[in-house]
């Protein structure tokens, strides 16, 4: 950049308020990504918590479904499973964690009303159908936490690379403009006094030629 910018004292201000803005960029690109860090570190044990309490339910859901059907026969599991129209609705609003659009997803209560008809059918295939709400409720759970933990890892990913770009190559390039244009303005500097000098010196030696021959036609005349 530096052999592309005219080496004026404007153009070093300019360069000078451009470090600054820079500097400061990457500042609060850093207290950014550092806020998103941390709540990246406690989304993590969100979203363990999250995987292990589904896990821990689908271990209790399939054990009763291994039930229903030793109990109820597989064939009449199944179709009763077919049978059940209930919709899953869930009420999902965005939220912005430290600029960052992120899902919040509020779990329903979950209806203690079965989708099928009781009559006719077995505790254990009651006892499964309830134990698999819950394991849809925890699927609920663990699909918000781990997208609102992957896009806050994105956002981390790119908030880095926008502040290693400021330190590593916009930062250095606005200092290297500043160097150039203050080694032309000290050059010129240096020139200017030296050609100062020479016509001071010029002067100088032309006034004490001018007393000197003055200084003979005053003898002369004598």
């Amino acid at each position: 950049m530096a052999g592309q910018i005219s080496p004026t004292r404007s153009a070093l201000l300019a360069s000078k308020a451009s470090l600054k803005t820079a500097t400061g960029g990457a500042d609060l690109l850093k207290r950014k990504r550092d806020a998103l860090i941390g709540e990246f570190f406690a989304l993590v044990k969100d979203a363990l918590s999250a995987r292990e309490q589904l896990a821990g339910v689908s271990k209790g859901a399939y054990t009763s479904l291994f039930g229903a059907k030793a109990w109820d026969s597989p064939e009449a599991v199944e179709s009763l499973s077919l049978a059940g129209t209930g919709d899953y609705a869930v009420d999902m609003q965005i939220e912005s964690i430290y600029g960052v659009k992120v899902p919040r997803i509020n779990v329903p209560e979950r209806t203690q009303q079965a989708s099928f008809s009781p009559i006719n059918v077995g505790a254990r295939t009651i006892q499964a159908a309830t134990d698999f709400g819950g394991v849809m409720e925890a699927i609920v759970k663990v699909a918000a936490t781990e997208t609102k933990l992957r896009r806050i890892g994105e956002e981390i990913k790119k908030t880095s690379r926008r502040v290693n770009a400021l330190e590593q190559v916009v930062i250095p390039g606005i200092q290297d403009d500043i160097r150039f244009i203050r080694g032309v303005l000290d050059q010129r500097e240096r020139e200017e006094s030296f050609r100062l000098k020479k016509i001071k010196a010029k002067l100088e030696r032309e006034k004490n030629e001018e007393n000197v021959q003055a200084g003979q036609h005053g003898t002369a005349a004598d």
